[in-house]
């Protein structure tokens, strides 16, 4: 930091009656930056203010002493005279993104007591960052810290000026009497009045309905459904902009322009740090891949859309795709800085296309094709939350049969009984060694539509049997399409079993294809995206309309909510939106975000802690002797191991940092913001919700805990565990293809004939083209990545977070237990005994390691949803 310290000065000035009357203090701030370099010109208007006499005031407010006369502001902290930062027009500031302290006299007696809060005036004509206000020696009380992390943009742009509090928590009942004011003020300032646009420079979170996916002014092809605020499309609610209706639909929110994406409204400290913004800028930029779709199909040799064969595939990794297109380098060259290309493409030589290589392939190019690994990706991939234990057979549907006719599975006993160590069915189900990965009722409503689009693929149930070395093995795939005389006639279903050779073999390949599909697809919009992203929003938002920075709780969950409201609302603008990323990638097409309302329905927040959901997949049983309440009935289920023990470090700290504060039921009962939180968080956040019963009465402490137990691990661990493998996974396509463009062949046609022939050829044929796939792989390596400035589970980014003493060590112990158990994961995962540790393809499950390096490493838990 620039600047001579005030510790190398006195701190006060003896006034002429000998009371100290002068006290120091030292801002840190940031200046406006550019992609990481000072905005020089913003600069120099900087200093010409400073000369005009336009400056940055601050005024320093008490916590113990009120304003004496008798008016609606006597209960109201004693204000200080203002005090300007000093020296901003000699003081150099670092090129590149960094941090400034200057200094800053206050007027301050004794009598004033202890500053509890303070106000800043920026006349200056362009925003800063402030990031703490610290007091080293207040009269008769010591230091005083302040941290602010937040922009402050002119002093026009605000009604009220800007206040910040020093960092001690308080309940509402306990917070001093003149901050009392202060604190309700600044809560109602955030609420914002529910009308009119929000700009750049506003701080009001709100709620609104998902009614800007679609963009009917384009046309009738861009016309998606409103989620949220019927009962046909329930959905959580997202942060409001205010952007005018769509002048063909009023009911449809108007979308910004593809190329302004990066300038959607969030509240302002909700938008990416200026260092994460500049790393987010290959994202924005990749985008403009939409443009380029007719281009990329000259790409590519002897079919337009195909790879001919998997060495094919792996030229996107080892040489990359040479580029022989001119026009197409001339578009890109259009719409891209030249000083970004090299990092866009990859380029490894002259025009040609590159990405890492994935984990899944690094040690074995054939490995993900066994059904070993098939399998154990169900416990240790991408998506380990949707197995469960099969506790009737065959398996029944929950579909109304009214309308979808008969759905149960057409597998039988002769598909797997010789597969069963030589139990029986009902022996293999009562000792739990059945198990099922079912994708039929969440696919089959939409299948039929889906299916007139240019994706052709089916519904599917996968059971596998539970093996003595701790595997899971494959029996029998179901593979069902919607009857073509009408939904009410049922499915019509075939079932493939295991085979290694000829056509048998390969048409159980494609099988295993189609169930990588479903799972895909439902992965990325219900478990990844509906789950944490979308679910977690409403309590963003919740949390800054009704807890005071000065709220514990506010302090306990802020953290996990960072970056959240901007990478969804980048989300809705490029990715989940009609004709958007997910669109094009992923096999529901526009049906896409559809079917994740259709989900919703299901959606029950107790259920989103990890035993519960263990308990409910029918994969754990409670028992109350085993450490974390609960036993795996897998007991080589790594993303069950590695997050029983994150939720139990989690909850523990919880619990610790909760019994601070609230020393009886009753607090929390009396808690008034703590009540209109969880209030608002039902009857708004979750509206769709609202009268469900199971939601916590939150009239306990336990019923606190738990709830923020959830919210912390919905928004850490349970995200890193469906996100940060997307890459090492799902970056080789063939193993995790996220659609198909035809079905099974019949035989007797053309095609049947060249699965004989050439196997390879058909199966990627049927998956994932190659235009998708570079559109898809481009988008999992960037979302698979940590930031420059990600801060992981057990950090926070300031240490100075809280003055509380017992919270700082509470959450010490914290960090140190989950330093022991990323050891004990590391030890697991060199201990042979655990085969689903590391598979056939010899890639250990680390995706539950909290901490990690920057960049794509596949393993690490960030605090909250930030990519």
């Amino acid at each position: 930091m620039d600047g001579s310290s005030p510790s190398k000065r006195s701190r006060h000035e003896e006034s002429g009656n000998g009371e100290r009357s002068k006290m120091r203090g030292v801002v840190v701030l940031m200046k406006k930056k550019v992609l990481g370099v000072n905005d020089i010109a913003a600069s120099v208007v900087d200093r010409v203010d400073e000369i005009r006499g336009r400056k940055v005031a601050l005024q320093l407010i008490s916590s113990t002493a009120a304003l004496d006369h008798d008016s609606a502001e006597s209960y109201r902290g004693k204000v200080g005279k203002k005090a300007y930062l000093e020296d901003w027009i000699t003081k150099i500031s670092p090129l590149t993104a960094g941090d400034t302290a200057y200094d800053v006299t206050f007027e301050w007696t004794r009598e004033m007591g202890v500053p509890g809060a303070f106000t800043i005036t920026n006349f200056h004509h362009n925003e800063f960052y402030l990031k703490t206000l610290t007091l080293e020696d207040v009269p008769g009380h010591g230091r005083v810290h302040f941290i602010c992390n937040s922009w402050v943009y002119p002093s026009e742009y605000y009604k009220k000026d800007r206040i910040f509090f020093a960092n001690q928590a308080y309940l509402p009942s306990q917070t001093p009497a003149p901050l009392r004011g202060y604190r309700e003020e600044e809560l109602e300032n955030l609420r914002g009045n529910g009308t009119g646009k929000l700009e750049e420079w506003d701080r009001v979170y709100d709620y609104d309905i998902y009614n800007d996916l679609g963009d009917p002014d384009k046309g009738p092809e861009h016309v998606r459904p409103i989620l949220g605020g019927s009962p046909e499309f329930p959905y959580p609610r997202r942060g409001r902009t205010g952007r005018p209706p769509a002048s063909s639909d009023p009911k449809v929110e108007s979308r910004i322009p593809l190329y302004n994406s990066l300038s959607i409204y969030v509240p302002r400290d909700e938008r990416f740090s200026q260092l994460k913004m500049s790393d987010f800028v290959a994202y924005a930029l990749k985008s403009i891949f939409q443009f380029l779709a007719p281009e990329f199909k000259a790409l590519f040799d002897k079919t337009p859309d195909e790879f001919d064969s998997f060495e094919d595939v792996l030229k996107l990794y080892d040489g990359g795709i040479k580029v022989s297109n001119d026009s197409l380098m001339e578009k890109i060259r259009e719409r891209i800085p030249l000083e970004m290309i090299k990092e866009l493409l990859r380029s490894d030589g002259e025009k040609g296309f590159k990405f890492p290589l994935p984990q899944v392939i690094k040690e074995d190019k054939t490995a993900w094709r066994s059904d070993e690994e098939f399998a154990r990706e169900m416990l240790a991939g991408i998506n380990p939350v949707v197995i469960r234990r099969l506790q009737e057979f065959p398996p029944e549907s929950k579909l109304d049969p009214e309308v979808y006719g008969k759905q149960s599975s057409t597998i039988s006993e002769e598909h797997i009984i010789n597969s069963l160590d030589g139990l029986t069915i009902l022996e293999a189900i009562q000792n739990n060694k059945l198990f099922i990965l079912d994708h039929h009722d969440n696919l089959m409503p939409y299948l039929r539509r889906i299916n007139t689009t240019a994706t052709k693929t089916y519904a599917t149930r996968t059971i596998l049997f539970l093996q003595k070395d701790g595997t899971l093995k494959p029996l029998a795939i179901e593979l069902s399409l919607p009857h073509p005389d009408g939904d009410h006639h049922g499915a019509v279903s075939s079932v493939y079993t295991p085979a290694e050779d000829g056509l048998e073999g390969s048409l159980w390949q494609l099988a295993k294809a189609y169930v990588a599909i479903s799972d895909s697809g439902y992965h990325q919009l219900i478990c990844h995206w509906l789950s944490t992203h979308a679910a977690i929003e409403p309590f963003i938002i919740a949390t800054h309309r009704q807890l005071s920075v000065l709220h514990p709780i506010h302090k306990l969950l802020q953290p996990h909510f960072r970056d959240t409201m901007n990478i969804n609302a980048l989300a809705r603008q490029t990715l989940i939106n009609a004709g958007g990323f997910l669109e094009m990638t992923l096999f529901p097409g526009k049906y896409a975000l559809e079917m994740s309302a259709t989900s919703y329905k299901d959606w029950v927040f107790p259920d989103q802690a990890l035993p519960a959901d263990l308990i409910k997949r029918g994969v754990a049983v409670e028992d109350s002797s085993s450490p974390n309440g609960v036993r795996l009935l897998i007991e080589d289920y790594p993303y069950a191991v590695d997050g029983l023990e994150i939720w139990t470090a989690i909850r523990m700290w919880v619990e610790d940092y909760c019994n601070l504060y609230y020393n009886t039921d009753d607090m929390v009962e009396n808690d008034i913001e703590l009540q209109s939180w969880w209030k608002e968080l039902r009857e708004k956040g979750h509206a769709d919700k609202t009268n469900e019963p199971w939601w916590p009465k939150m009239k306990t402490r336990k019923e606190l805990i738990d709830s923020c137990t959830i919210v912390i691990w919905v928004a850490s661990a349970l995200h890193a565990a469906v996100n940060f493998g997307q890459y090492p996974y799902g970056g080789y396509l063939p193993n995790r293809p996220s659609t198909s463009r035809r079905f099974i062949p019949e035989p007797g046609t053309p095609e049947y004939e060249e699965l004989k022939s050439n196997p390879e050829k058909a199966f990627l044929k049927t998956i994932t083209s190659q235009l998708q796939s570079v559109l898809g792989i481009s988008l999992v390596e960037i979302l698979s990545r940590h930031s420059s400035d990600e801060i992981f589970l057990g950090q926070r980014e300031s240490p100075e977070w809280t003055s509380d003493a017992g919270a700082l060590k509470a959450f010490e112990m914290f960090g140190n237990r989950l330093v022991e158990i990323e050891k004990r994961i590391m030890e697991m995962n060199n201990d042979g005994r655990w085969k689903n540790r590391f598979g056939p393809v010899k890639m250990p499950y680390t995706l539950l390691y909290p901490s990690s390096d920057i960049g794509l490493t596949g393993r690490g838990i960030p605090n909250s949803v930030s990519i």
